[in-house]
This record gives structure tokens, C-alpha cells and sequence, in this order.
């Protein structure tokens, strides 16, 4: 690093620690006139959002690390820009809301250092490394948002994923999940996991998998099938497939797959009558299983 570099670095060094209220304020300020926020944040929580980035600025300025670098290589400043981008994402900002209002720093910033000196080379100068430092946190806010937004996207989905295949309780020991629209890779994983836990929670010892509402079966979801039951098995319960209709009963055996060693059903009230006796239930609970089927 040339020496006027590190005297321009320290010039803005001693602008951040001297005026860091006058920085912060005036940051907050620019947020909100320029609408650059996009959230319902307080002004309060703008400037101590403020007084964490610059005092993480501050921190990385005194370091060694190079300008170009700073951002990426010094740990405390780029967890305070990525922190700030990721309560962006949770308030609801765009990431261009987000990046604007990391790049309107550099208006606070260089006010700041106008206050410090007064030679054109210097500003010029510190002009430019501002730049540098502050395009590279906004890169990293945009990044950081993106990978937050996924990040959520990914949890929701989920989410639905989960509350679209419920394992419900029929009684002491067995347990159901009906199913309905399409399986995929995904779906059918939960499906598995969600009813592997049920039946440890509950000491079930029958699984019905109703699949009533499923549209389609092909090989890629027979084989999904085949891989609950056979982890519902090694859990040591029995599973019994129910719903399967004249079309996919057709549909899986012109594609040969082979359901024989499973436990099916044509509806519901066969499959919990299956459930009763295997659980040993009284003749009195298969009329009541029978009765709630219809």
C-alpha cells in the first residue's frame, strides 16, 4: 500500500472516530428522505444500525487488510453488513431497497471527511476509496439478501410442505397421513420424516398411508411408497397403503412394480379395519373405525 494511500486511509479513520454521531445521523437521515429503506424500521434502529456498521468500519480501517479486501477479509465488518442485510430481508426490503441504503453511506461518509480537510487531492482521494470500500459492502448486502430471501423461500416451502401432509392419530398405536395432489423427491421425503417421528412419539404399530387424493402414481412415486413403508417397517410397525383406485391400480401394473409384499387397500374404511385387527383392537373399535371411515 503507497504511502498516500495510508494517509488518505487515515484520514478516513479519523473522520469515522471524530464525527461518527454526525455520520450515523446524517446516514439516517438519507435513508429515510430518499426512501432508500423500504421497511418500517424506526429512526432509532437506523442509527444504531449506523453506530455498528461504522464502528465496524472504524475497526477495519486500523487493520492492515486492503481496501480492496477490507470488506470480505475483515470479519467484524462484513458480519455487520451482512447482518444488516439479512434484517432487511426479514422487514420485507427489495434488495435494491437494501444495497441503496448501504451506498447512501458514502454521502454521510464523505460529508464527514469535508469536515477534516479541505484539499481537493485528499477528497479526490478519499472519494475514491470510499467508493471501493462501500460498492463492495453493497455487492455483499445484495449477495447476503439474495441468499437470505432463498434461505426463507426454502423454509416456507417447507413449511406448506409439512402442513400438506399431516400425520393424524387415529387412536392408541396407529396413525395416518392422507395424502392429496401430487408426490414428488421433496414431498415424499417429509412424508417420511414426519411419520418416522410420529410413530416414535405415539409407540404406533399400524401406519396408514392414504393416498385417496393422489392424482397419479408412476414408477418414481411407487418407489417413494415402497421406501416409507420399508422405513415404516424397520421402525417396527406395520403400514398399510389405502386409496388405490381402478386407474392406479391399472397404472401400476403395466409398469410392473411389484406392491405384493405391501400391505394395500382400496379405501379408507378397509385400511382401518385392517388397522384394528392388526392392532388386536376389541370387535367394538373396528365398528366405531368402520363408522368414522364412512
Amino acid at each position: 500500500m503507497s504511502t498516500s494511500d495510508t494517509d488518505i486511509r487515515t484520514l478516513l479513520l479519523e473522520a469515522l472516530r471524530d464525527q461518527e454521531e454526525q455520520i450515523a445521523a446524517r446516514w439516517t437521515t438519507l435513508q429515510l428522505e430518499q426512501a432508500a429503506l423500504g421497511t418500517d424500521m424506526t429512526e432509532g434502529e437506523l442509527r444504531e444500525e449506523a453506530r455498528t456498521l461504522i464502528d465496524a468500519l472504524s475497526d477495519a480501517l486500523a487493520g492492515d487488510v486492503p481496501i480492496e479486501r477490507v470488506v470480505a477479509a475483515h470479519h467484524g465488518l462484513r458480519t455487520a453488513v451482512t447482518e444488516l442485510s439479512l434484517r432487511r430481508v426479514r422487514a420485507g426490503a427489495t434488495p435494491t431497497d437494501t444495497s441503496l441504503a448501504v451506498l447512501s453511506l458514502k454521502e454521510a461518509l464523505l460529508a464527514a471527511v469535508q469536515h477534516t480537510t479541505r484539499d481537493m487531492g485528499e477528497l479526490f482521494s478519499a472519494a475514491i476509496l470510499v467508493n471501493r470500500m462501500l460498492d463492495a459492502a453493497g455487492a455483499l448486502s445484495f449477495e447476503t439478501y439474495v441468499e437470505g430471501r432463498e434461505e426463507i423461500i426454502r423454509r416456507q416451502s417447507r413449511q406448506l410442505l409439512e402442513l400438506s401432509t399431516p400425520v393424524v392419530r387415529l387412536w392408541k398405536h396407529v396413525l395416518a397421513v392422507p395424502l392429496i395432489g401430487t408426490l414428488d423427491t421433496a414431498r415424499t421425503q417429509i412424508v417420511m420424516e414426519s411419520l418416522l417421528q410420529a410413530i416414535q412419539d405415539d409407540e404406533a404399530k399400524v401406519a396408514i398411508i392414504d393416498i385417496t387424493g393422489v392424482l397419479t402414481v408412476d414408477t418414481a412415486v411407487a418407489q417413494h411408497l415402497m421406501h416409507t413403508v420399508n422405513a415404516v417397517r424397520l421402525m417396527g410397525a406395520d403400514c398399510v397403503i389405502s386409496g388405490i383406485r381402478p386407474p392406479i391400480a391399472q397404472t401400476i401394473a403395466q409398469l410392473g412394480i411389484d406392491l405384493s409384499t405391501i400391505l394395500t387397500r382400496a379405501t379408507l374404511a378397509d385400511a382401518l379395519s385392517a388397522a384394528v385387527r392388526l392392532t388386536d383392537q376389541p370387535a367394538v373399535g373396528l365398528a366405531v373405525a368402520e363408522s368414522a371411515a364412512r
